[in-house]
């Protein structure tokens, strides 16, 4: 799921034939939303996936990959988030490269495989920013792109939310709402 959530690059495109090898070991539920994924990026010119990646996570502030973003957006608060992601991958002998923010859902996915299996410390960071997911998700499917086979296969990966996790995304989505119309009213 990190390498397809990537921004497309000759390095990914050289690695899809291994990327869809390790998809096809996996159960259906999830080699079957990325294998399509997969099979999308193998049928598309690099240059037309770069332009979508960018469209699809760069331009639209609720598909950002940014955990943290979701629940804190550029406050403060965020700031002491991000110091608690950076300090996670610290303690576990990892830095972020490329001047990527710690909370990059990509980067998180790459630690959280890299733990020990009875180090619950990185899923315990995807888990508590699961209502962030599910509005990524959610406007993902809404927005009719690829990439959200990937987010629903993480889905399906995590545990199963809590009542809290579920109201937290009720209200998340709700103020994605409630900002977009005032937006849209501004214009």
């Amino acid at each position: 799921i990190s390498c397809l959530l990537r921004y497309p690059d000759e390095a990914l495109m050289g690695q899809l034939g291994l990327l869809e090898e390790a998809i096809g070991c996996l159960p259906d539920r999830a080699r079957k939303p990325l294998g399509r994924l997969a099979g999308h990026l193998a049928a598309t010119p690099l240059i037309e996936l770069q332009a979508d990646y960018v469209k699809t996570f760069d331009l639209r502030h609720r598909n950002c990959l940014y955990l943290t973003y979701h629940h804190d957006g550029d406050t403060r608060l965020r700031g002491r988030a991000l110091w608690r992601f950076a300090d996670v991958y610290r303690r576990h002998g990892y830095t972020i490269s490329d001047g990527e923010l710690p909370d990059f859902l990509p980067a998180v996915l790459e630690l959280a495989s890299q733990a020990a299996p009875d180090d619950t410390e990185p899923l315990d960071l995807l888990v508590e920013c699961r209502p962030g997911i599910a509005l990524l998700s959610h406007s993902l499917a809404e927005d009719g792109s690829p990439y959200v086979d990937a987010i629903r296969a993480l889905e399906l990966a995590l545990p199963q939310p809590n009542p809290a996790v579920l109201e937290a995304t009720r209200r998340l989505r709700s103020e994605e709402r409630r900002v977009g119309k005032e937006c849209r009213s501004r214009w």
